[in-house]
């Protein structure tokens, strides 16, 4: 079998972080489209996935592209197309199927720990308290009507699942380079910023690479549904809830 052909919503305005990254993660055909420059795929029946990335926004921003792209990502859902959001790309799948996002009042950054339930395909092979690098100051308040909250931390909810819909809160995809960079970018106090880039060591990075499993599980799951003798309503057509 052809390896899945991917979309990538590439939702950061400085793109090459996020070029690098899902690129090097995500062993798949990836066709990206930069969305902040209101840039869509024409079609979904041209993807076997869709990936929707982080970005510096607030998805409930009055900008003019993130309508038409919650939109075309709606149509996506409609059409049955797996769908993984990390970061932004999690609250607006989650907004996009009528969960709620809103600020935190604070900001969480720098390699945390999480907990996942062990439920889903998802996170196969990966411990129940795991380490990833975060960076956000939005969250998902109330996750999707019908969706299964699959991770969280004292923070927020860091992963859910409705049908063949993922989002995660952190960021397997991060290189040092790119957590470093990022922490820089963000106005915190220096001392904040200090303390976060003293986390960003090869120890941290090493424990946080488990998280890139997601990517991994996600193209399994992308992989199932692509098999001919797939029935869609079958347990086969949803593998993510054959647990």
């Amino acid at each position: 079998m052809s390896r899945p052909r991917i979309a990538v919503l590439n939702a950061a305005h400085d793109p090459e972080h996020n070029r690098r990254n899902f690129r090097r993660e995500l062993d798949a055909d990836l066709v990206e489209f930069d969305v902040t420059d209101v840039e869509v795929p024409p079609e979904v029946e041209a993807f076997d996935g869709v990936v929707v990335t982080g970005s510096r926004v607030s998805v409930y921003w009055d900008e003019d592209w993130i309508a038409p792209t919650r939109e075309w990502v709606q149509e996506a859902i409609e059409a049955g197309l797996p769908c993984l959001g990390v970061c932004w790309g999690h609250q607006l799948l989650a907004d996009a199927l009528g969960g709620e996002v809103a600020g935190m009042g604070e900001y969480e950054i720098g390699y945390r720990e999480i907990q996942h339930r062990g439920e889903s395909t998802l996170f196969d092979g990966i411990d129940e308290r795991f380490t990833a690098f975060t960076t956000h100051s939005d969250e998902v308040v109330t996750p999707p009507p019908g969706a299964e909250v699959l991770a969280e931390n004292d923070y927020s909810i860091h992963a859910f699942r409705k049908d063949r819909v993922f989002g995660v809160q952190f960021h397997p995809e991060y290189d040092t380079e790119t957590a470093r960079e990022v922490t820089l970018g963000k106005d915190l106090p220096d001392e904040r910023i200090q303390q976060v880039l003293d986390g960003i060591t090869e120890e941290n990075y090493a424990k946080a690479c488990e998280a890139k499993l997601v990517f991994e599980n996600w193209l399994g799951i992308v992989d199932d549904l692509r098999q001919p003798e797939t029935v869609v309503g079958s347990d086969t057509a949803d593998p993510a809830g054959a647990d």
